[in-house]
């Protein structure tokens, strides 16, 4: 069984606040998120992958500065 985060569950753990999360969301930065009835939900498997990405997208941020 999946867990999913709810998005209060998300922006709490990797903390950003929800203004960020729907701004990452709107900009196409955001987790792959899914609707479910009125509840927007994150699958760990997605927030995983967030991770991944905004990791990759720090290590060329720091690798310019250098």
């Amino acid at each position: 069984m999946t867990f999913m985060f709810s998005v209060a569950e998300f922006c709490h753990a990797h903390g950003i606040s929800r203004g960020t999360f729907y701004k990452l969301l709107n900009e196409g930065l955001g987790p792959t998120a899914v609707k479910i009835g009125r509840r927007t939900l994150i699958s760990t498997e997605s927030a995983q992958e967030w991770r991944r990405r905004m990791e990759e997208v720090a290590a060329v941020s720091i690798g310019r500065m250098a």
